[in-house]
């Protein structure tokens, strides 16, 4: 169904859902005071770490740092996408999902285009089963019949109209079967199939509804590979080929393969390999990449060692590069000129693969290689040459731990420290920040505001019984904002609970940060907690009087009337509250 899903509805949703009985259905848990436990389901483990606070509506696990609302857990346990795991939710209590819809632009029905691309792939299979010649090829391609199965591989009859005659006897079905990219219509307004004599391979989404299809023709000609084009259900850009296959067989996923044709896939769940997907005959997509990470925390590119595979891991590598926040992790298998993941498989088996991949190479080695085959690091001018080409590619980089590592990596090749790396390249103030960061001064400064947006988020309602000094909506100080930002939303909403918050917040950049602060045991309990938060503002109203008093001292023989005035104030105000910490 079209349309946004508004963000109330999620909200009723989460408050609404019982966490307990939505994970309880999944794994078997076990009552530990006014909490659940049970062994991790997401890793490995003898002695359960795995909590369930049904008081806070979230999950979280103190051995691999799993956490999650119930929400959260049916994407990350049942692999599914966000809008199917909110229809999921939804189901289980009996509420009808609602969407928002713009007048001015309605969405088209997509609910006939599913049931008509699902009625072909069926048909495409029998077809298959009635012409040898198809099943010979996939044969020698050295496919069975199980992998056939799993992947619904069907067959194109050659004739021009077969699918048009079986599926469009009427104007109203030629034109879904024109929508649904089944047939062309040509400049004379005839219609004909689009895929003929072709082993196809159907598209399917997260969940399980074929979209589209990819065309392998049998024997010699052109195109050799034919995919439907955009349509309302089907783009390019988001699906992958083999993720709901994969998703079905593997439960957990310590990494996922992406190759770039159909026949890698199959070829290779044939040998037993079904961590593999495959990219739609373009260059990897954010939205592609993001769909892996939520589904592993490792995702390899197998590309061929050709010139034509190194431009499309150079593409990755771009796309790539935004997607990596800390625990995340890419790598790039190049295999031998005029090797591809089918033919490799084929003559070194499933064990060859995983050998190679023990030997992939990972982004960040990855980018300081191309980096310094531009280059002649021998040389002054070469190593500055290095720092020129790595500023576009260190500016899409999130703030995070391993921004920062390579940072320091790529200052080391060149020969300056970070800092100075940083202002000489006059990176994002993002990056600045990450460098200003480190000194245990401004840790101390941050640790306050770290422990009020702790507060804040195990205890929502307290925002409603302080106030917040004034002086604070114009200071630079990191996470500052954000506090602010969540003490007015909970404000807006005083019945909002810890779950319906961090829903909220699932899409910001922040979000790992404020698991990793959820996940922290809390030793205030309710009762403290407005006093708690209320110290804790004071003393960032304090660190922030500090921070502007030490910038007018620095300016001190240039100052204004007025900055001079503001000064004597701060004096006073810091002198009233205590002495300077």
């Amino acid at each position: 169904m079209p349309g946004r899903i508004p963000q109330e509805f999620i909200d009723e949703l989460i408050d609404r859902a019982d966490i307990i009985e939505v994970i309880g259905n999944r794994i078997q848990l076990k009552k530990a005071g006014r909490e659940h436990k049970a062994c991790c389901p997401f890793h490995n483990e003898k002695t359960p770490s795995f909590t369930v606070s049904p008081d806070k509506g979230f999950y979280h696990c103190f051995g691999c740092g799993a956490h999650g609302t119930a929400l959260g857990f049916l994407m990350e346990h049942d692999h599914l996408e966000f809008v199917d795991a909110v229809e999921e939710l939804a189901s289980l209590y009996g509420m009808e999902v609602p969407r928002d819809q713009t007048p001015s632009a309605p969405a088209p029905p997509s609910a006939p285009l599913y049931e008509l691309l699902g009625e072909v792939a069926l048909f495409f299979r029998q077809c298959l089963r009635d012409h040898p010649r198809a099943i010979d090829y996939l044969k020698a391609r050295g496919l069975d019949g199980n992998t056939a199965k799993r992947y619904l591989i069907g067959y194109a009859p050659g004739g021009w109209d077969t699918v048009l005659k079986k599926f469009g006897d009427s104007d109203e079905l030629r034109e879904r079967l024109l929508k649904a990219g089944l047939i062309i219509e040509n400049e004379q307004s005839r219609s004909y199939d689009r895929f003929r004599d072709r082993v196809v391979f159907p598209i399917r989404d997260s969940r399980g509804r074929v979209v589209g299809f990819g065309g392998r023709i049998i024997d010699d000609g052109e195109p050799k590979y034919l995919n439907s084009p955009e349509t309302p259900v089907f783009h390019k850009g988001r699906e992958l080929y083999g993720l709901f296959e994969m998703r079905q067989a593997l439960r957990q996923l310590e990494r996922v393969l992406v190759v770039e044709g159909y026949m890698d896939v199959v070829a290779l769940a044939h040998h037993g390999i079904l961590n593999v997907v495959a990219t739609l005959g373009t260059a990897t997509t954010v939205d592609q990449l993001r769909r892996l990470f939520r589904t592993t925390q490792e995702v390899v590119f197998c590309f061929d060692g050709d010139r034509a595979g190194r431009e499309a891991a150079s593409r990755a590598l771009q796309v790539g590069l935004a997607e990596m926040r800390d625990g995340r992790q890419l790598r790039f298998l190049f295999l031998p000129e005029g090797q591809d993941p089918d033919s490799l498989v084929q003559s070194e088996g499933a064990e060859g693969l995983h050998q190679r991949l023990s030997g992939s190479v990972a982004l960040s080695e990855y980018l300081l290689t191309e980096l310094k085959a531009q280059t002649d690091m021998g040389t002054v001018d070469g190593r500055a040459r290095l720092a020129e080409l790595a500023r576009p590619l260190l500016s899409r980089l999130p703030e995070g731990v391993y921004r920062e590592l390579l940072l320091d990596r790529i200052a080391a090749e060149v020969g300056l420290s970070t800092a100075r790396l940083v202002d000489t390249l006059q990176l994002s103030n993002a990056a600045r920040a990450s460098v200003v960061r480190r000194p245990s001064v401004t840790g101390k400064r941050s640790g306050l505001v770290r422990h009020a947006i702790r507060l804040v988020l195990h205890y929502p309602s307290v925002a409603t019984e302080i106030q917040t000094p004034e002086g604070l909506e114009d200071a630079e100080q990191p996470g500052l904002a954000l506090l602010l930002e969540l003490l007015e939303l909970a404000r807006d909403r005083p019945d909002i609970n810890t779950a319906v918050l961090e829903e909220r917040l699932r899409d910001r950049p922040e979000a790992r940060h404020l698991t990793t602060l959820l996940g922290q045991e809390m030793l205030v309990d309710r009762d403290e907690a407005a006093a708690e938060l209320t110290g804790s503002l004071a003393g960032i109203q304090r660190q922030v009087h500090e921070q502007r008093l030490e910038s007018l001292i620095a300016r001190a023989d240039g100052l204004s009337a007025t900055e001079k005035q503001e000064f004597l104030r701060l004096q006073q105000n810091l002198s009233a509250e205590g002495d300077m910490t």
